[in-house]
């Protein structure tokens, strides 16, 4: 089975692939909200609180229909790309172990969860040619931010077998860091230590699949903070981004951008151009109820609860969610 070939990426994917740039399409696309949608067949399926669950459901039940003139011409885009640019193929065992023994059947933020992690590989092979894409294919078998797990621990030593040591601590950190993004003193004890990052040694932490302890170097905490600048790349709104500024995923994302910028580390290709803080009504996008409300909440306090939701998710399966600065 060929990962290349199998997956048909959405037009807004296909996009961000060809130019390594975040776009908000508005006025090239009509959005509209989905009622038949079941957010218990997403990952988002334990997610508590009928309120929580309102503005979720609202976020991702939508359906987009794009200006046919501009879908044409980035379909034409992406083919004339992949004439060029080829996608290698996975090793069958990896894929073998990927489907025969891991759960990847959620629906996630915009289609399939395969759909998902392979446009992160696509990206990453092109816009972050540096360090190995594996990582973004596999990013969160280990887990994700509302626990679910594709993987169990019993298999780990597998997947070690199936990738170089590299990509499996990247792979292993990855969800760790996810949840230590919506911390607040996270990135700010780096940036209060900016003047010394030269001396920084790495980072401790804990494993989320298992709560086991473990370090990054620094040279590898800046890698996987940039495949998480790839990550959020997926979880940008098709359009009108001052509509939905005040989402916690699209604020980690300004945060995360803005602070590799600051310190210098910014390694992958990924252009964002931030949207204004200012609301603004959408254009050519139907609000269902969940939006409305959801848009009458401050960013500062959707971010509190984000930063609570995500600490009582890591509770449940005590995981520790402290981290120490290695000096």
């Amino acid at each position: 089975m060929s990962v290349a070939t199998d997956i048909e990426h959405s037009i807004q994917r296909k996009y961000t692939i060809i130019h390594g740039t975040c776009k908000d399409h508005a006025g090239d696309v009509t959005v509209s909200p989905l009622p038949s949608f079941d957010l218990d067949s997403t990952i988002f399926t334990t997610l508590e609180g009928k309120i929580p669950r309102l503005f979720m459901t609202a976020k991702l039940a939508k359906t987009v229909s794009w200006n046919p003139t501009v879908q044409q011409t980035i379909e034409q885009e992406y083919t004339q790309l992949r004439e060029t640019f080829t996608v290698p193929e996975i090793s069958p065992a990896l894929l073998s172990f990927m489907q025969n023994e891991c759960d990847l059947s959620a629906e996630h933020a915009d289609g399939s969860f395969m759909e998902h992690l392979v446009f992160g590989y696509e990206y990453g092979l092109r816009h972050y040619p540096q360090h190995s894409a594996l990582v973004l294919l596999l990013h969160s078998i280990m887990g994700t931010a509302t626990n679910t797990f594709a993987m169990e621990v019993s298999k780990m030593d597998t997947l070690r077998g199936l990738v170089t040591e590299f990509e499996f601590k990247q792979i292993s950190a990855f969800p760790s860091f996810l949840r230590l993004m919506y911390e607040p003193s996270f990135f700010q004890s780096i940036l209060d230590n900016k003047e010394r990052l030269d001396q920084l040694k790495g980072i401790r932490f804990h494993r989320v699949i298992d709560n086991q302890e473990m370090e990054l170097s620094a040279e590898d905490l800046w890698i996987q903070l940039n495949y998480h600048l790839v990550h959020f790349v997926d979880f940008l709104p098709v359009a009108n981004w001052q509509t939905h500024r005040s989402d916690p995923l699209l604020q980690i994302f300004i945060q995360l951008s803005e602070f590799l910028d600051a310190i210098g580390q910014r390694q992958a290709t990924v252009n964002f151009p931030i949207p204004p803080a200012q609301f603004q009504k959408p254009k050519q996008e139907s609000l269902s109820m969940g939006s409305h409300l959801s848009n009458w909440v401050p960013p500062g306090l959707k971010m509190t609860l984000a930063t609570k939701s995500i600490r009582q998710f890591s509770d449940k399966i005590g995981h520790t969610l402290t981290f120490e600065l290695l000096w």
